[in-house]
């Protein structure tokens, strides 16, 4: 691939937590990576290399593959650990740096200057692009490309949407608190409402009942036009959960949500063949 044709503005991973939210008043929770294969590697796409963070189980595999999408806070430490856990159950988890282009997320401190200076100028096409180059890498570092699947946290979860509307490898997706409304350009033209009724895969939307920055209403109108198109979407919306409750470094993480959750989300890839 034209790896040289592009400077990528991230070349490596931001490392500790994001400085743009407010932090829980407990220790988030850390992962160890023993028993593991963990660390950081380049992904190769279309203009260049992403850094990216993976973990899977020692040996030879295949494992069962899940792309992890990131929040638009970069693959910081939170993110890396999820791809840790999730190797603890026997995956191969990858997270690839998908605004590397564009400026590393780490460097600010207010997300309203993230969004304005890197997420609204990436382009959707490229975010799909980047995970199915994702995806190959996977298949190509002993993961098994037969059992794909996919989850994505806050933007990350509504572009694990997207990708479940694109690719028709996946086997499962899992979207916490993705937004399936919001603004669209020329770059970013297309909402997960607008397309979920070309949903290709099982999804599950795990959603906060105090999230005050997604509708509910909404959130039902995009699975049930999934559902009228003959795909398989599940709801749970957790009543006392707001926004970003499986973060547990962040102030809004809200520990039974987040934990029933994370086992809801587990049996969900483990029952639609990613396991």
């Amino acid at each position: 691939m034209g790896i040289n044709r592009r400077v990528f503005l991230m070349t490596t991973l931001m490392t500790g937590f994001t400085t743009a939210v407010a932090r829980a008043q407990t220790a988030p929770i850390h992962t160890d990576a023993e028993g593991l294969d963990a660390g950081q590697a380049q992904i190769p796409v279309a203009d260049g290399r992403l850094p990216a963070y993976y973990a899977r189980p020692a040996g030879a595999g295949p494992f069962p593959t899940i792309l992890v999408i990131e929040e638009i806070f970069g693959v910081h430490e939170y993110i890396q650990d999820v791809c840790r856990r999730l190797a603890k159950l026997g995956y191969l988890a990858v997270a690839p740096e998908l605004y590397a282009r564009l400026g590393d997320p780490g460097k600010y401190t207010d997300p309203n200057e993230i969004v304005a200076n890197i997420i609204s100028k990436a382009p959707d096409a490229t975010m799909l692009s980047d995970l199915d180059g994702t995806a190959a890498w996977a298949a190509a570092n002993r993961g098994d490309p037969q059992r794909l699947g996919v989850t994505g946290f806050c933007r990350g979860g509504r572009d694990a949407w997207l990708y479940a509307e694109h690719n028709p490898k996946l086997k499962a997706a899992v979207a916490w608190y993705g937004p399936v409304k919001g603004p669209v350009s020329t770059i970013q033209p297309h909402t997960p409402t607008d397309e979920a009724a070309a949903l290709r895969c099982p999804l599950l939307g795990l959603y906060g009942g105090k999230d005050g920055s997604i509708n509910p209403a909404d959130v039902q109108y995009a699975a049930q036009v999934a559902r009228d198109a003959g795909h398989i979407v599940q709801i749970h919306m957790f009543p006392e959960a707001g926004h970003g409750f499986h973060a547990d470094y962040r102030a809004t993480y809200n520990k039974d949500a987040a934990e029933q959750g994370w086992a809801e989300a587990v049996a969900w890839f483990k029952a639609h063949g990613v396991a």
